[in-house]
């Protein structure tokens, strides 16, 4: 019988003490993506913009200058050559949508898949905030929407992992289903030019819909998927008979036909493989992160300070 371990409550709800811990692994990861020095399968890692550049000044020009920096104006006006320095924008929306719909709550090994993007969540927005980013984003429930605007600070991070912690209790049965279309048509509406737009979730519900509110939000913004998932939606187990329950319904499968296996692991390839090729063509990052797996080090192996270039 498949279901989540029940040795430990942290498996199956969100510690909010932990996600305040969480601050001091965000210390090791810098939201830009470098070298992957340990590459899970399916990962795909765009050139992420990183925090904008504007203009600070204009400076008489020095060898080595771009010369695509050069400031004509300036240097029409003062008969010598002047280029445009810029810096680093000091600040910038981080937007963190996390999925909390029903299909979340489920894991076979490890974790929910809620507690582990309640767990990435934590650590991006501690990440982001050390970086003097700000913080907001949405967490999406069948029965609607908890949204968060960017603010700066530590209680911006505070009150939304607090969300997380309280979103620990899936939606009952009767709830509206909002599907994903709406969740990325609500994100392109609040997404402000140059944000980094993440999103955590397992992706059920994806569609053409959903790709195309999705490829607007990439058009102006850098986005990061996140694909969060239980060993059991990517391949059934060998032959046998198998119950799998949640506490209120029991299902049981049986996977001794070859036939059935191979049918169901192509079709999550199909999905997956989708989300891969939009991420390509929009310049997306994507990766994945199993119920088993360490959050912080999936992030590390991209994110990690001293990664290299």
């Amino acid at each position: 019988m498949f279901k989540a371990p029940e040795s430990s409550n942290a498996a199956v709800t969100v510690d909010l003490a932990e996600l305040v811990a969480l601050s001091n692994n965000a210390r090791q990861l810098q939201l830009r993506p470098r070298r992957i020095r340990a590459r899970q399968g399916g990962q795909y890692i765009s050139r992420m913009r990183g925090r904008g550049m504007e203009f600070d000044e204009s400076r008489p020009y020095q060898p080595g200058d771009d010369v695509r920096n050069i400031d004509w104006r300036v240097t029409a006006r003062t008969g010598k050559t002047h280029s445009k320095v810029f810096r680093e924008e000091r600040e910038r929306p981080v937007l963190i949508s996390v999925d909390a719909r029903p299909p979340m709550f489920f894991a076979t090994r490890g974790r929910f898949k809620w507690v582990q993007a309640a767990r990435l969540a934590g650590l991006l927005a501690w990440t982001a905030h050390q970086a003097g980013d700000r913080i907001g984003g949405e967490i999406h429930r069948e029965e609607g929407f908890s949204e968060f605007r960017p603010r700066r600070g530590k209680q911006a991070v505070l009150r939304f992992i607090k969300s997380l912690a309280d979103a620990d209790v899936p939606a009952g049965a009767n709830a509206v289903h909002p599907g994903m279309e709406k969740v990325f048509r609500r994100m392109r509406r609040t997404a402000h030019p140059g944000s980094l737009v993440i999103f955590i979730s397992d992706f059920r519900g994806f569609d053409e819909a959903s790709e195309r509110q999705l490829a607007r939000i990439a058009r102006h913004n850098d986005v990061l998927l996140l694909h969060v998932y239980d060993w059991l939606e990517a391949s059934l187990p060998q032959r046998g008979h198998y119950r799998l329950g949640d506490g209120k319904k029991t299902l049981e499968v049986d996977t001794g036909k070859a036939a059935l296996r191979a049918s169901y692991h192509l079709q999550y390839q199909q999905r997956i493989e989708r989300l891969q090729k939009l991420c390509r063509q929009q310049h997306m990052t994507w990766l994945q992160c199993a119920t088993d797996d360490d959050p912080a080090l999936v992030l590390r192996n991209v994110f990690g300070k001293g990664n290299g270039a």
